[in-house]
């Protein structure tokens, strides 16, 4: 196959970090990124580059165009993080067993994203696809489906039967409600809009309590006493996700894996980290790929693409956007529901 010398891509216009912290809305992609051309990236030893068949839009994606993230942009370089495509190049023995193969992927290097119509991978990063799984769902098949299930393993060794998840209908609650309904766990799943709820509840949650009831505190203080649950799973980090932590028990703990409101919450009662044994800890995806063995990482990725193929998991897309009309119609179709989009060559 011969390759071309270069590439349609989303390119970023900003170095660094962004000056404010406006959360993960986008009106308009003007001040962040350009549709335009750059080099087809060569890899290198150990890596592979990608033809990209579909790129999903994560509110990370958003965050770090805006240089919200915890990692600086690089302006000139190609945005998005996670796709799936063919490996069509690469350098060494596991590269080399990699082409031809349809691959999931997560992050670029030396300045290579996913909103592009090729991507440099390192190939200890990819995972090969099973043929039965849709390129929907293998698009956003590591972030948040290996997310849910690394999760889902903090929940089961917390040694409660139940946990509490807040912003609760986004794709992530959706699989986590799923994984609770399957194993016998107790979901409490705190969601934003009333009509969230049904579809939340038929996916497998077991509680669903509306953050703007007016008798949210009383139905959450039951739901305290009745199912004790230990592990918060929190991606908002506002005040209602720390009064949420200082009405559960002993021995909870707070993890935070996201950021989407801009204002930071108060801890009204402190003393709670001293004499309940509370703790506040963050979790990132890809420390557990650090710290993982190459058994727990393969026995994971077996089990959620199982869990697609077999129906039990389905990435809900909303909608579907071509690269070249990402900068128009982009904004507008995040603004279409609680589900993904989808960017396509």
């Amino acid at each position: 196959m011969t390759l071309p010398s270069s590439m349609n891509a989303l390119i970023l216009k900003q170095d660094g970090f962004g000056a404010t912290r406006t959360g993960s809305a986008v009106d308009t992609l003007e001040p962040y990124l350009e549709y335009g051309s750059l080099p087809v990236p060569t890899p290198g030893r150990g890596q592979v580059l990608v033809k990209v068949r579909m790129a999903s839009v994560n509110p990370s994606d958003l965050y770090f165009i805006k240089g919200e993230y915890g990692q600086p942009r690089i302006k000139g370089a190609a945005a998005g993080f996670e796709g799936v495509g063919d490996v069509v190049a690469g350098k060494g023995i596991y590269a080399s067993y990699l082409k031809g193969k349809r691959v999931a992927f997560v992050g670029g290097i030396n300045g290579s994203g996913a909103w592009a119509d090729y991507i440099l991978v390192e190939a200890a990063l990819c995972v090969v696809i099973k043929p039965a799984m849709r390129d929907e769902d293998a698009a956003g098949h590591v972030v948040n489906p290996v997310t849910a299930w690394t999760m889902f393993d903090i929940v089961k060794a917390s040694g409660s039967k139940s946990f509490i998840f807040t912003a609760a209908f986004s794709q992530l609650g959706k699989l986590m409600a799923g994984l609770a309904r399957d194993n016998g766990y107790a979901m409490i799943a705190v969601i934003r809009k009333e009509s969230q709820a049904a579809h939340l509840t038929e996916l497998g949650a077991g509680h669903v309590l509306l953050q703007s009831d007016p008798e949210f505190a009383s139905k959450l203080a039951a739901l305290m006493k009745s199912e004790k649950p230990r592990i918060l799973l929190d991606a908002v980090a506002n005040q209602i996700a720390a009064d949420i932590f200082t009405a559960m028990p002993a021995r909870a703990r707070w993890i935070i894996y996201g950021k989407l409101d801009t204002e930071a919450p108060a801890l009204r009662e402190p003393g709670q980290l001293i004499f309940m044994n509370k703790t506040i800890e963050g979790y990132w995806l890809v420390n557990w790929f650090k710290r993982a063995s190459i058994w727990q990482k393969l026995k994971t990725l077996r089990a959620v693409q199982n869990r697609f193929i077999s129906g039990a998991w389905s990435t809900e897309v909303v909608a579907t956007v071509k690269l070249a009309d990402v900068m128009q119609e982009l904004p507008a179709a995040l603004s279409l529901g609680d589900g993904k989009v989808m960017i396509v060559p």
